[in-house]
């Protein structure tokens, strides 16, 4: 019952990353990484613990007489192997399975420091529901901190004018206080937008990184891992070693030493099944598209992020381009005044408020701006949009 109900908690967290709410702090491709990358591994995780706990993990057998329950542990405990060889021998005739073959190496060749070059060791299997959370956590982590760097400001500033229904003298009020703080704060904001950009930035490292820290949890074989299982899937089947067999052997092989009734060592070779790496080579496949995906995705957002920086004129094409009701001079005017920084608070605020709202508030802070520095917005006369 407890494990139920803890599970049941687990899958409520899980569903709650897809939860739409009604403040948007960030971008798409910024919350793909916090909501469904997050979401997948720990549903992984989750997938291959709850097997963990209502079936064995690993089925081991031996000739002789060697405690089923003990074998199962060592080789648990001290990782299975394959023959490298026998990955390329005819299955059903020289071998019952690729991989599985007669081994002719020592216990120090399989056990010991000295890796035998015609063994391939699977030392992997008892970490991926460690790895899996681990890297939720790390694409989580950018999501983390820009949410304690932002502060709560886009919802501060919102004040409930998303909804667009208030009464009228309501409505004006907010949209005074809104306009008061612009302007009080214009050119202010830069440090926070760049604190947002960092994140962006951390996430595409992100990527990056857990594609190099898989492929050294995989012995190296799992940064080409997606463009082999394609070639796999392209060959004859005669010429082909399925990679995810290679990388995730459902059936390996185990060497278990124990002392006979005559104080002799006798050594028994235990063939082995690893049900959940059925489960496993699904996810990391899975896994190889998706990062490199959004690899690609990110690394695009990182460019247009330098892009909006350092060219004005994107900044204004971009307002114009989402927010139609906006008068160009009246976005020209404010990117003029203002840094990245405010374009940045203020493409959030158009993604949260009223979009007539919104117009309202942008014609009037242009007509302030303008004011203010003795000049007049074509269009825009104390704050309200002139009839063409």
């Amino acid at each position: 019952m407890v494990i139920m109900l803890k599970t049941i908690d687990v899958f409520g967290s899980i569903r709650s990353l897809f939860k739409v709410t009604r403040i948007v702090e960030d971008t798409l491709i910024f919350r793909l990484h916090y909501r469904a990358t997050v979401a997948f591994l720990l549903a992984g995780c989750l997938t291959l613990a709850c097997k963990s706990i209502s079936g064995s993990p690993i089925h081991c057998e031996a000739s002789g007489a060697v405690d089923k329950v003990v074998l199962e542990t060592f080789c648990w405990l001290h990782t299975t192997y394959s023959m490298v060889h026998a990955f390329n021998m005819s299955l059903g005739r020289s071998i019952p399975y690729p991989g599985v073959s007669n081994s002719g190496v020592s216990k120090t060749e399989v056990h010991g420091h000295t890796q035998h070059p015609m063994v391939k060791q699977h030392k992997y299997y008892q970490w991926v529901i460690f790895a899996l959370l681990l890297q939720a956590i790390l694409f989580y982590t950018p999501r983390w901190l820009w949410k304690g760097w932002e502060g709560g400001k886009i919802h501060a500033l919102m004040m409930d004018l998303d909804i667009g229904l208030c009464g009228e003298p309501e409505k004006r009020q907010k949209k005074k206080m809104l306009l008061d703080y612009l302007m009080e704060n214009l050119t202010l904001h830069n440090c926070w937008a760049y604190k947002y950009y960092l994140c962006e930035i951390l996430a595409l490292l992100n990527v990056v990184a857990q594609m190099f820290m898989m492929n050294s949890f995989f012995d190296g074989a799992f940064l080409t891992f997606g463009i082999d299982v394609l070639r796999f899937l392209e060959s004859d089947q005669e010429d082909r070693v399925d990679p995810m067999i290679y990388i995730f052997p459902r059936m390996t092989k185990c060497t278990f030493y124990k002392y006979g009734v005559s104080g002799e060592v006798e050594r028994h070779d235990a063939v082995c099944i690893l049900p959940l790496n059925v489960v496993n080579e699904k996810i990391y496949v899975f896994l190889w598209f998706w990062f490199l995906i959004l690899g690609a995705l990110s690394l695009l957002v990182v460019i247009y992020r330098f892009v909006i920086v350092f060219s004005p004129r994107m900044r204004v094409f971009l307002l114009n381009l989402r927010f139609r009701l906006v008068r160009k001079e009246a976005v020209e005017t404010i990117v003029k005044r203002g840094k990245v920084g405010d374009w940045f608070l203020l493409y959030m605020l158009g993604e949260n408020l009223d979009t007539v709202i919104y117009r309202d508030v942008m014609h009037e802070l242009a007509h302030r701006l303008a004011s203010r520095h003795h000049h007049s917005v074509p269009g825009v006369k104390g704050g309200e949009l002139q009839e063409a």
